[in-house]
């Protein structure tokens, strides 16, 4: 058996609804995972299963999850190593981590894609590729951020965004 982590890029489903996450971990177990456990509710899923290509099992969660909520959702995956070697991986270990946003990306990304991001970046705001997933310390509130319009899926493929804090949590679930 394998632990992944599974990020979901949305869990709203529409106006004033949002997916519980009890019913994320009963659709997860009725897809045959084995302990299904979330952290907080904001679609982050932690679950073990057979050992298979990472896009095998992120098309059988998007499925899943279609089918049960009827909404199409992008969702990430990686492996528990994988996802701690991200954790350890904090160029701006020394912030606070509220401050600092994950892009984590299904494809990785390319060095080429930084000069466009740090044009919109605000004064004190700092980037990172690590891996291919895009580490911003956006140096105050993230929402105020400009940069976040140019973080879509439409600009840079597969991917979403969580701060470094869910990070780490998810990262301490695995241990």
């Amino acid at each position: 058996m394998t632990t992944y982590v599974a990020l979901l890029h949305s869990i709203v489903l529409g106006p004033g609804r949002r997916v519980v996450m009890a019913d994320l971990k009963a659709m997860a177990a009725e897809l045959g995972f084995a302990d299904p456990r979330t952290w907080v509710a904001t679609g982050n899923l932690i679950f073990e299963g057979e050992d298979a290509p990472l896009a095998t099992i992120e098309e059988r969660l998007e499925a899943g999850f279609r089918d049960r909520f009827g909404k199409p959702v992008d969702i990430i995956l990686r492996t528990a190593p994988a996802w701690k070697r991200l954790a350890a991986q904090n160029p701006f270990p020394e912030r606070n981590g509220a401050e600092i946003g994950i892009r984590v990306m299904r494809q990785p990304l390319e060095p080429e894609v930084l000069p466009g991001l740090e044009a919109f970046a605000m004064p004190g705001m700092a980037l990172a590729l690590v891996d291919g997933d895009l580490w911003i310390d956006f140096a105050g509130e993230p929402s105020e951020a400009r940069l976040l319009s140019h973080l879509t899926t439409k600009k840079l493929g597969i991917g979403t965004l969580r701060n470094a804090n869910t990070v780490k949590a998810l990262a301490a679930m695995l241990a």
